[in-house]
This record gives structure tokens, sequence and C-alpha cells, in this order.
């Protein structure tokens, strides 16, 4: 059904009028209701509907695999070490993304449809910060060691303080997005959640533990983590769809001198992240090594300056072609009925 973005919807009980071409995802005043119709932001609406079609829970992943080969010794030193950071980093930065989409982001876009899709993903950062609680339990961990990593592994602690520093300006009680500075502030804060960390910082863990799944090890925590790189692809393409419509209807905030600074902060973010992966990584792991790493994390800098409208930097190849095939996957197993069953949106996905 097409839907006739000039037509004015009325609102029942209100007497006013809404009009999508006034619509505006940030700084509009017609936040009283939630009110969808009529749609002005397709995209936001299809992100939101592929991000319930990826539904899963973490407990419908068997672990029992996982648990006797924890408890032998087919795995390394150094591979317990790679495993057992991830779930540290992991474990607070999803917390960290979920205290920005409910504190900062939500209160400042102003759009229904926007709105509906991050009430999704506050879900489902929900899901993965369940996920790894049901990691540590399933293997026995010590939960005090991997939840308190942020604090005691300089690596973990710096990429977390990184990301705290873009939210603290937003949060501020007097903060406002209706002056020039403040939309910068946004702009900045939505560039370092979606481009930096869910779009740089998380892609390095999901190579590690992904590396253990294909040489089929640890496939419940792969498993889980292909699930969450599902996710994670959508939120990513919605914060950069957010961020170019906020550019395209605010466009003197995109100054020379923003730009710079954007840039500045993405490629103290790629440091940032080689030093983390040099910490996963001291001696490197089979097909693993932080000079792989290097190039990997440059290369997707690249990617995500791109798609923001920003020049690449770097010019670097991808040393880890295998994990689009190891996330393209056509097929999903449903845990219900213990049989295969068509992923409804897993190839519309962009893993790179």
């Amino acid at each position: 059904m097409s839907i006739d973005f000039e037509e004015k919807v009325e609102v029942k009980g209100k007497g006013s009028r809404i009009d999508a071409t006034e619509k505006r995802l940030i700084n509009c005043h017609q936040v009283d209701v939630n009110q969808l119709m009529p749609l002005k932001y397709n995209w936001a609406w299809e992100h939101y509907v592929n991000g319930c079609a990826n539904h899963w829970m973490p407990t419908e992943v068997p672990m029992n695999k996982d648990i006797e080969i924890w408890r032998s010794n087919q795995l390394t030193a150094d591979e317990r070490k790679v495993i057992l950071r991830n779930l540290g980093f992991f474990s607070t930065a999803e917390s960290l993304v979920g205290n920005n989409l409910v504190l900062a982001i939500f209160k400042h876009v102003t759009n229904a449809e926007c709105r509906q899709y991050l009430l999704r993903q506050a879900f489902e950062e929900a899901v993965h910060t369940h996920t790894f609680l049901y990691v540590v339990e399933s293997l026995g961990l010590n939960e005090g060691v991997i939840f308190n990593m942020y604090r005691e592994v300089p690596a973990i602690a710096r990429k977390d303080a990184f990301e705290m520093e873009l939210t603290r300006e937003v949060l501020d009680p007097d903060f406002t997005s209706n002056t020039f500075e403040g939309q910068q502030a946004f702009l900045k804060n939505l560039i370092g959640y979606y481009l930096i960390m869910e779009g740089i910082f998380f892609y390095t863990g999901f190579v590690m533990i992904l590396s253990f799944h294909r040489r089929n090890l640890m496939k419940g925590i792969g498993e889980q983590f292909q699930y969450i790189l599902r996710d994670e692809s959508i939120h990513l393409n919605f914060g950069i769809d957010l961020i170019n419509g906020i550019k395209a209807e605010n466009p003197g905030l995109w100054t020379p001198e923003f730009q710079k600074t954007m840039i500045d902060r993405v490629r103290e973010a790629v440091e940032l992240e080689l030093a983390y992966a040099s910490d996963c990584l001291p001696n490197g792991v089979l097909g693993l090594n932080s000079e792989l790493f290097r190039d990997y994390v440059q290369h997707i800098a690249d990617r995500r300056l791109e798609r923001i409208g920003l020049p690449v930097q770097y010019g670097s190849p991808n040393p880890f072609t295998w994990m689009s095939e190891t996330m393209d996957i056509p097929k999903e197993k449903n845990f219900f009925e213990t049989r295969v069953t068509e992923y409804q949106t897993g190839g519309t996905l962009d893993w790179s």
C-alpha cells in the first residue's frame, strides 16, 4: 500500500494534524504520541521489521559441547584468554550501548518510527547482555573476573572510557539539541556509538570468536555470536541511516571542522582496537595475529567512513574474507521444532 506523504492525518482526540513532510529526526515538536502514520522514514520501519524477524534467545542454544571442551585440555592458554577477554569486553560494552540508547538517544530522536526501532534495539541489547551471563554461568567462570575486566584490563578500560566520554555530554541535565552545538554533540554521539562501538569495536571480537566456531570449537558460543552479529548488522545500518538522515535535514552541521574531528575520532578508535587485539593475542593463535587485525580494523574503518560520506583513510585489504561466508547463512536451526528453516532476512544484511 502506497502512502501519500503529502496527506495530512488528523490525530483523534487532539484536533491537530500531522503532516509527514513536517516530521523530523531531531527537534520535531510533535512527539506527544507515538504517531507512526503517515510514515516518512520507511527505512526505520524496515529495520524494525527485520529486527523482529531476527528474534532469538541465548537459552535456545545448547552449551553442552562447549562445557565439555572448556573442561578438557583441547584449548591452549592463549585460546582461553581470547575467549575470556571477549566475554569481558562484550559483557560491559552491550550495557553501555543499552544505556546510551535509553538515556540519551531515545530522548532526542523525535521521530516515531525511529523510536519504534530504538525500543526494539534496546531489547536486543538486553538479550545480548543476557547471552554473556548465560555463557559465563554455563562454563562455570568467575563472574567477578569477567564483569570487572572493564576496570582491570587496560585495553578494555580505554575503549569503554572512550565511549563513555561521548555519552557524558548528552547525559548532562542541561543538554539540549535545540542549539547548533547540541546538535553536533548529538551527531558525535551517534557516530561514536553506531559507527565506532558497534561498527568497529565489536568486529574484532566477532572474528576472534567465530574463528573458533570455524574450527568446530566452542560452537555454542559461536552460534550465539552469529545471532548477535546479525542483530548488530541491523543496528549499524539503522545508525548509519539515522546519521545520514540528520545530516540531510541539518546540512549546516556537517562542517569541514566537524568532519575532521570525526575522522580523527575514528582513527583514535582504530588504535584503541588494535591495542585490544594485541592484548587478546599476545602470541597469536591458529590463523589469527595482531598484524592481520591491523589490516582488518583499518579495512572496516574505511567502510564505515565511506557510508557516512567521509574519505577512506587506510586502503587496507580484508584478511578475513571468510567472515562473510561464515555469516551469510541462508538457513538456521529452529530450536523448537528441531528442523532447518529459512532465515528471513539474513541474505539481505551487510556483514562487511
